[in-house]
């Protein structure tokens, strides 16, 4: 009995995405307004004018726009814009994660401190400040950096959307993966050995 052909199968490839920031992923990350105003009045840094910089980055978005607009199409504007946009949203993303990073270090290092049988988180010498006080001043210097990020995202993000007409996504690139076509190379000459 012959067997039944079997049909062509189309040799598509899976590709993995790298996944770029979201201004989702910001909002999580970074400090709201009410809680950059309680950094502010906890640790007596300054206080950052929000919606000022957010107005800057959307102007910002529209000017660069308009002035590109006799020189670019449409889909190369959103393309050009796009990154641009991903451009504020990553770093303001950075800073978010960095931001995180610093709290926690500043909890464990206040956690320490209040633990009286422990001697080297005691207190430094006169004139200077602990450790963990100086973790927690860090991570609210952090806390005000990465607020005033995440408003010149949200701002870049709102002219994107005024120029282009549509949400801003981040661009998600296919992550290189120059060993397997080495492999695949190594391999076709080695059957090309073979005979």
């Amino acid at each position: 009995m012959a067997k039944p052909a079997t049909p062509n199968r189309s040799s598509a490839r899976v590709v993995q995405l790298r996944k770029g920031a979201t201004l989702e992923m910001v909002r999580l990350t970074c400090p709201d307004s009410a809680q950059a105003l309680k950094i502010a009045e906890s640790f007596g840094t300054a206080l950052v004018d929000s919606d000022g910089i957010r107005d800057l980055h959307e102007r910002l978005i529209n000017e660069t726009a308009d002035s590109l607009a006799e020189g670019l199409g449409e889909r190369a504007m959103q393309i050009h814009l796009q990154r641009i946009v991903g451009a504020f949203v990553g770093s303001a993303h950075g800073a978010g994660q960095f931001y995180s990073r610093a709290v926690t270090e500043a909890r464990d290092a206040t956690a320490k401190a209040s633990n009286d049988a422990r001697d080297e988180d005691l207190d430094g010498p006169v004139g200077y400040d602990s450790a963990a006080q100086r973790k927690r001043e860090f991570a609210a210097d952090m806390g005000v950096q990465a607020h005033a990020l995440r408003m010149a995202a949200e701002g870049a993000v709102a002219a994107y959307e005024q120029v282009v007409g549509e949400t801003w996504k981040p661009f998600d690139r296919p992550v290189e993966n120059p060993g397997a076509n080495l492999d695949r190379k190594a391999a076709e000459a080695q059957m090309a050995a073979l005979g």
